[in-house]
Order: structure tokens, then sequence, then C-alpha cells
């Protein structure tokens, strides 16, 4: 009988799966095991490639690809149609008509009500329906806006969105270990620098660096220059993504910038973001940080970098 095979470019195409990632399932976890051809080539057969978007499902559902790599398809079938998640006895409600403004809507009152539990099945869904990087960017990136500006003018709590950032952290944490890159990956340290404790846009751009297969070193808020550089020399990290958000007029940023500019190698690359750059901007241009406008602004510099500046040894 005959099979159709087809590249790694048709198969990340039909799955919504990036190359890089059919490659570490394939490689790390054995979930599956295409063909080669004379010049080592992959090929995958079609029931390859259901077993891949079924494993997608699965994962986006809560489950660890681990876990569920080896299964047999028939397994992944069925327990992709029972939709169950992470031991939770309930099953997930998706509609197609459901919009990325419905979900911040959503999470915005699971952030008001403090429940955990609304805010996760919100996101989970929104993962399913739109995919990782559309959570990140459609969802998740305007989400953390919406927190920020709420506690700007009082309607949230430094709690509530403590909360925000205490449960987005472990989702994307959670949702994004699939796509994490191998030991051969460019690493990335991801932080917000002193007296900067807002740190909901340093975990968006670590999120989305992991989903685009670096490896990244998450050391959270408030961290002194001399302690970014120490990580960046331990990890041989070849970036420093760093969040500023909030407040603008801080003195002690700039010299904390320059400071870490001056502490770095010279061949690894600063790039800052958030909503207070503006208010930075002669010392960002003067030590020479790539200024980020917004998530897909740095998706597409990571690329950039990957492509040309950023060579792993």
């Amino acid at each position: 009988m005959y099979r159709s095979f087809h590249g790694i470019k048709v198969v990340a195409q039909r799955t919504g799966l990036t190359a890089h990632v059919i490659r570490i399932w394939e490689k790390r976890y054995k979930a599956v095991e295409p063909t080669r051809t004379e010049t080592k080539r992959r090929l995958y057969s079609e029931e390859q490639i259901e077993r891949l978007i079924l494993l997608k499902e699965i994962t986006q559902k809560g489950h660890s690809i681990g876990n569920v790599a080896n299964m047999p398809i028939d397994e992944l079938r069925q327990l992709s149609d029972q939709s169950q998640v992470k031991g939770h006895s309930v099953y997930l409600r998706y509609s197609a008509t459901q919009t990325p403004e419905t979900f911040i809507n959503e999470c915005i009152a699971a952030v008001q009500a403090l429940d955990h539990y609304a805010l996760e099945e919100s996101m989970k869904r929104a993962m399913v329906i739109l995919g990782a990087q559309g959570l990140l960017q459609r969802v998740v990136a305007p989400l953390i806006q919406v927190v920020g500006d709420l506690w700007n003018v009082g309607t949230l709590t430094a709690a509530h969105e403590h909360f925000a950032s205490a449960v987005i952290r472990v989702f994307l944490g959670h949702a994004v270990k699939p796509f994490t890159g191998t030991g051969n990956s460019p690493g990335i340290i991801v932080a917000t620098p002193t007296g900067q404790i807002h740190e909901l846009g340093a975990l968006l751009v670590g999120a989305a660096a992991a989903n685009m297969g670096w490896q990244v070193t998450y050391l959270g808020a408030s961290l002194p220059a001399a302690e970014i550089v120490g990580a960046v020399i331990q990890k041989k990290a070849r970036v420093v993504a760093l969040s500023i958000v909030y407040p603008g007029d801080d003195p002690q940023i700039e010299e904390e910038l320059k400071w870490l500019r001056d502490l770095l190698p010279p061949e690894v690359v600063l790039v800052v973001g958030g909503r207070a750059i503006t208010e930075y901007q002669d010392v960002l241009e003067n030590i020479g940080a790539l200024q980020i406008q917004d998530l897909s602004h740095f998706t597409s510099t990571l690329n950039e970098l990957r492509k040309s500046k950023i060579k792993q040894k």
C-alpha cells in the first residue's frame, strides 16, 4: 500500500508545532521516529503527523510530554477526547467563537476575585484555541498591560498584581516546558533591574523566549547588575532581557544599566522592554541596548539575533 511522507516544514504547518519542537520531541522523548533519506532529511508519515497533533493537544491541556510521548496512538486519541486536565475531574469547554478579548475579560475577573482556578482555566482554554504564541501575544501580553493599568489607577491592589504574577508564573512555566531548548540552544537571562518589582512583563518575555527554543534562565524581579552578570557568566548566556515598568523616574536605574553594560562581556546583547523604557531612552541608546516595543518585536528580535549574531559555542 502506498504511504505518503512529508518533510518537517509541511509537518510543522499541519501540526502547529515549530520544527524545533518537533525535533526536541523526537530526540528527547522519542515521540516519533521519522524515516531518513540518504541526505538525512526527515520524512514523516500521516500517522506520525496525527500523533504529533494529538500530543500537542494533550500537552496543551496540562499533561507532561514526558508522560505521554510513548503512549500508543489509540490511547492518545482517548486521552485527547477526554480533555481531562491535571487531575481535575472536570472537562474544559472549548468554543472557536471565543475571542482573545473574551479570555482577557475572564482573566481580569479572576484576578479581581483572587480566583486561582478560574484564572488558570481561562488561560488553558485560550492556549488550546489560540495556540502557545496566540496565548502569549493576544491574551497574556494585553492582560499584563491591563493589570498594570488597573493597579496604577488603584482599581487593583498590589495583592492582586502579586496574585496574578504568581499564577501566571506557574502556568507559563508549565505551558512552555515542552518547548524549551536543548543544551545546544542559545541562552538568555531574563530579569528586572534593581528597584523594578513588577515582573509580569519579564515572565512573559521568558515564556516567549522558551517557546522559541531558547535556554531561559529566569531570575525574577529587582536584581542588581552584578548578580545578573554572574548568572550570564555561569550559564554562558548570549542575551540579557530586562523589563522596566515602574517607576519611570528612578535615577538608580540609569546607573544600574550603565554598570550592567560595563560588566557584561561585550559580545552579550542587552535587550530592554517595558512601558517605562521611553523614560530611559537616552541611557539605553548610550549603552547600545536594543529597545523592545512589544512582544512581537521581541520575538522578531530574537529571531534576527539567532540568525546573525548569536552563535552558540
